[in-house]
C-alpha cells in the first residue's frame, strides 16, 4: 500500500528561494510523469524522512498529496549537499501501480566464504546497487547474494543473481558484481645497496685507475726535470746559473 506524503504547492523558484525554504526544513521538489506538466512543490524534511524510513527506503511507493490531487509516485532522484549530505531537492515520478518501471535496488551479500578466508582472500562486492524492472507492487527492498560457497577463483555475475517473482534484472548478464581479492603480500627479496663510504672508495679507485691509464696512453711523456737534462743541462728559463 502506498505511503502518504503531503506536499505544498505554489513555491517560488530560484536558488535564493530554495535557500530560504531549506533554512526552514522545507525541501524543494518537483512532480512529473505520465504526460503531466511538472509541478513545483515543497515537502517537509521530517515528513520525507518518515515516509522513506521503511525497508524499501528510496524505493517506497508514495501517495503524493498535491493540492486536491493524489499521485502514486516514487523518488526518482535526490540531490544532496556535497558536504553535509542533507537532502536539497527531490524529483518525484508519477507512476501507474500496474506499470513496469526501472528502479535501483541495493545489492547485499550474506554468508562467510571460509575457503576464501583460509587463503587470505576477501569477498569484494563490485557494486552497491543494481537496476531491476518490476511493477510497484513487486519492487524488492534488496537483492541478496549468498557468498558462502565462493572460492578464490569465484565471481558472481549479474545473470547469477536470484530474482524474486515478477522482477527482471537490467544489464549485461556477464557483468561481474561480486569478486574475490587477495590480501596476502608477496615477499620480495631486497637488494642491498652499497654503503656510502664503500661507494665513495669504489669511485675513487675507479678514478685513479682511469688517470693512470690516461698517462700511459700519452706515450710516457717525461717529467719537466728530465726534459731539462735532455736539453744539455740548461735550466728552464734562459741564463745559466752563476
Amino acid at each position: 500500500m502506498p505511503t502518504a506524503l503531503k506536499t505544498q504547492t505554489g513555491r517560488a523558484t530560484g536558488s535564493a528561494a530554495a535557500r530560504r525554504l531549506l533554512a526552514n526544513d522545507q525541501i524543494p521538489a518537483v512532480v512529473y510523469g505520465h504526460g503531466m506538466a511538472p509541478l513545483a512543490v515543497t515537502v517537509d524534511r521530517k515528513d520525507l524522512r518518515i515516509a522513506l524510513s521503511g525497508p524499501a527506503g528510496l524505493n517506497t511507493v508514495l501517495e503524493l498529496h498535491v493540492g486536491n490531487e493524489k499521485y502514486p509516485a516514487i523518488v526518482k532522484e535526490v540531490q544532496r549537499d556535497p558536504v553535509a549530505r542533507n537532502v536539497r531537492h527531490v524529483d518525484f515520478q508519477q507512476i501507474s501501480l500496474t506499470e513496469v518501471i526501472t528502479v535501483h535496488v541495493p545489492l547485499h551479500v550474506k554468508g562467510t566464504a571460509k575457503a576464501v578466508l583460509a587463503e587470505g582472500g576477501l569477498v569484494d562486492p563490485v557494486v552497491a546497487s543494481i537496476d531491476v524492472r518490476a511493477t510497484a507492487a513487486n519492487i524488492p527492498n534488496e537483492i541478496v547474494v549468498d557468498v558462502t560457497n565462493m572460492t578464490m577463483d569465484s565471481v558472481v555475475r549479474l545473470g547469477d543473481l536470484p530474482m524474486p517473482a515478477g522482477v527482471t534484472v537490467v544489464g549485461d548478464p556477464e557483468f561481474v558484481v561480486v569478486t574475490v581479492v587477495t590480501t596476502k603480500v608477496e615477499e620480495v627479496a631486497a637488494v642491498a645497496a652499497p654503503a656510502e663510504g664503500e661507494a665513495a672508495a669504489e669511485g675513487a679507485a675507479e678514478g685513479a685507475t682511469a688517470e693512470g691509464d690516461a698517462a700511459n696512453a700519452a706515450g710516457g711523456k717525461p717529467a719537466e726535470g728530465d726534459a731539462a737534462k735532455a736539453a744539455g743541462g740548461k735550466p728552464a728559463g734562459g741564463k745559466p746559473a752563476k
